[in-house]
């Protein structure tokens, strides 16, 4: 259970920059509650799963992160575009935090566990100035392969780019209400879905497996965020591409990564060998080392 000492949000000084356009998308959001169109609704369903499940559960975590899957370089691209619209920074960032979270779940070190307070791993640790930027010392050594990729590279600096590029486009195409619901309200509505597995399947839920840490299964953070709520099974299979581990567990970003497979475009999948009542996390689920090292400007 997290522990209920004072939220660290409220030790840690405040990241001006990332709160004022974090703020600015909450208001923008609430503005698109005034601008309603059907069309604008649907255009933000479709970037929401774009950016959510393409972008962040298939691209991001299971590709990037974990490398539970093999892909085309094209369709690694793509999907790592489609992830930058959810606006949670560029894969060097995303990446090397995940990973950290792996190495120290719930423990000293975890960027975001429910251990440091409930508002903290949601949001907190975002909005302080203790977030790592794409090219800190503390995070390079966890991306080594991100870093020989000269695309990745590119995308963490210009990550901001393809978001902008969309609202642009919505407001062009689609007017006023298209780009608030489009921009601000998918935004918004992605950011919380995204956190609630920071600090949601760490506080509630249930274990299959015996991790030694916090990390849960929820059926409804599951259904947010397109399967990323089987924490549990996640943490307790790392690399395994599929998280959702019987029929009842709905993970549309494994039936996204089953239709690129059917398709020839993803392969050597990791998938678990057996789903156990109640387990301890097996050795052939440990994440490959990622020990800080130190760390040295350019590329490896």
């Amino acid at each position: 259970m997290a522990s209920l000492k004072k939220d660290r949000t409220f030790t840690e000084p405040i990241s001006w920059v990332t709160t004022f356009f974090m703020a600015a998308f909450h208001v923008g959001a609430i503005a698109a509650l005034f601008m309603f169109t059907w069309k604008a609704f649907f255009v933000a369903l479709v970037l929401l799963w774009v950016a959510g499940s393409l972008g962040i559960g298939m691209g991001y975590h299971r590709l990037l992160t974990h490398r539970g899957y093999k892909t085309p370089k094209w369709v690694e691209y793509f999907l790592t575009t489609c992830a930058t619209l959810a606006l949670e920074g560029g894969p060097f960032f995303w990446v090397a935090v995940h990973r950290v979270h792996h190495q120290n779940t719930d423990k000293e070190g975890d960027p975001h566990t429910p251990q440091d307070g409930g508002f903290w791993a949601h949001m907190g640790w975002i909005i302080t100035g203790r977030v790592m930027h794409n090219q800190a010392t503390e995070l390079l050594p966890y991306i080594p392969d991100l870093r020989k990729d000269k695309f990745h590279t590119w995308i963490s600096k210009w990550h901001w780019l393809p978001i902008t590029l969309l609202g642009v486009i919505l407001l062009l195409v689609g007017g006023w209400s298209v780009m608030f619901w489009g921009i601000f309200l998918r935004t918004v509505a992605g950011l919380h879905m995204t956190w609630l597995v920071n600090s949601a399947t760490h506080m509630w839920g249930t274990q299959r497996f015996d991790t030694g840490d916090d990390s849960k299964n929820s059926f409804w953070v599951a259904l947010l965020t397109f399967g990323e709520g089987w924490h549990n099974n996640h943490h307790a299979h790392p690399q395994v591409a599929r998280h959702g581990l019987t029929w009842l567990e709905i993970d549309l970003n494994w039936y996204g990564i089953w239709v690129l497979r059917q398709v020839g475009l993803a392969w050597d999948i990791k998938l678990p060998k057996s789903v156990p009542e109640k387990a301890q996390r097996t050795p052939d689920a440990v994440d490959i080392p990622m020990a800080p090292a130190r760390a040295t400007s350019g590329d490896d």
